[in-house]
């Protein structure tokens, strides 16, 4: 497995100021702004650690929040305490992104010290409506604020952000155009871990995609299939209901009008296209639970449809998909297999959830409702990797290349030419 990027594993950082991109952010409480859970501030422990006990001098950059979600643009000050806490070391902070206050903090870092600076997304220029309406390429960058305050500070540039790696923002992907640049731990083993997947499969690989945010699914069907990385695809959730539309089953008119409702009715005739070219790589539900006077009942794919909706697979289908499952080398898992949040239709998530944790197989998970829902049913250490990526996990396992993948690459060949 070729991996074109220079891991901070290994590097001698002492002394040195390391600019440290992260992304932290992490889910509010609407109500209390503050912050509800701190997976991704965890994961970044391995690469902050680092630095801290090989005398690196770091300052950390990350966002909180975005025009998309403003409710959750809130300083960074909670973030800090949370780290200090976790590092049992102080963290500094200062709300500063990169202003004269925050330059003078940086020049007056000692060895082994460590401060998180202001909230990236206080800066026009890391917003992701600034990407969009400017679309401005790494080079083109150097000029943005950020850029040129921070990058005469420092030594070296570390990405652990992959969450973040489909942002093409200045933070994220032009500093490799400025100063040596490398890897964090999480960036390193997640990239390592997705690209297993996509290229070097343990066979037979397994895809089991549901939930209900289709599009996800759809995005990566067509290259996981052309390039024959899976061999077979395990369609649950709202996937698995517009799979058997497609391939001519009767849902029934309370489905069709959902499918409709959510605009996901596009999706029948790319549905209807995989089908027809790969007959044999897909595994579509045989039996549907729906809710009758308070209670689940489950019942045959053939006997419908009926005036119902179907919020989760049936117990035949749990074992079918349980099997292929048991049988795989790899499995990549993406959506919960059903309305898990209801005790009633539990069943089929934490019935795939259950066999993939019991499967020899390499196994990976990603994205927010995924992961949610197998810490809800199962020991995450059951799982191989964990991926804290959604949308970034998304586009690369959709065959998409992501902007700081890119960056890093080409920072890594730069350092092979000098």
């Amino acid at each position: 497995m070729e991996i074109r990027m220079t891991p901070l594993q290994g590097m001698d950082v002492t002394g040195k100021r390391v600019l440290l991109r992260l992304d932290i952010n992490s889910p509010v409480d609407v109500e209390t702004k503050r912050i509800s859970n701190d997976n991704r501030i965890q994961k970044s422990l391995p690469t902050l650690r680092y630095l801290l006990e090989n005398g690196a001098r770091t300052a950390i950059i990350s966002h909180q929040g975005d025009t998309l979600d403003y409710q959750n643009l809130i300083p960074l000050e909670e973030h800090a305490g949370i780290l200090t806490r976790l590092l049992g070391v102080e963290v500094g902070y200062i709300d500063d992104v990169c202003g004269p206050a925050a330059q003078e903090k940086v020049k007056g870092l000692k060895n082994g010290e460590m401060i998180l600076l202001g909230n990236l997304r206080y800066l026009g220029e890391e917003l992701s409506t600034f990407e969009k309406d400017v679309k401005l390429k790494p080079s083109e960058m150097l000029g943005t604020y950020l850029i040129r305050s921070l990058s005469p500070l420092f030594d070296l540039y570390v990405n652990d952000a992959f969450s973040a790696a489909h942002r093409n923002a200045p933070s994220m992907t032009a500093f490799q155009e400025v100063l040596p640049t490398a890897a964090g731990f999480l960036l390193f083993d997640e990239y390592k871990a997705l690209y297993s997947v996509l290229h070097g499969a343990r066979k037979p690989c397994m895809f089991v995609l549901g939930g209900a945010k289709i599009s996800d699914a759809f995005g990566m069907m067509e290259t996981v299939l052309k390039n024959g990385t899976a061999d077979g695809i395990l369609t649950t959730g709202v996937t698995g209901l517009v799979m058997l539309l497609a391939s001519g089953v009767d849902v029934g008119e309370r489905t069709v009008k959902f499918l409709k409702d959510k605009d996901l009715m596009v999706f029948v005739d790319e549905a209807k296209r995989y089908l027809a070219e790969y007959p044999d790589r897909f595994f579509m539900p045989v039996d549907v639970a729906f809710e009758k006077d308070g209670k689940r009942v489950e019942m045959d794919v053939a006997d419908m449809p009926i005036n119902s909706l179907y919020p989760d697979i049936g117990e035949k289908t749990i074992r079918m998909f349980g099997g292929k499952i048991a049988q795989a080398g790899t499995v990549f898992a993406n959506g919960p297999a059903g309305m898990y949040e209801n005790p009633l239709f539990e069943k089929g998530t934490r019935g795939i959830w259950q066999a993939i944790a019991d499967s020899d197989a390499y196994s990976v998970i990603g994205g927010g409702d995924t992961v949610s829902s197998a810490t809800r049913f199962i020991d995450l250490d059951q799982i191989s990797y964990v991926c804290t990526g959604g949308g970034a996990m998304i586009r690369f396992m959709s065959g998409k290349k992501l902007p700081l993948i890119e960056a890093m690459e080409n920072a890594f060949d730069r350092g092979k030419r000098k």
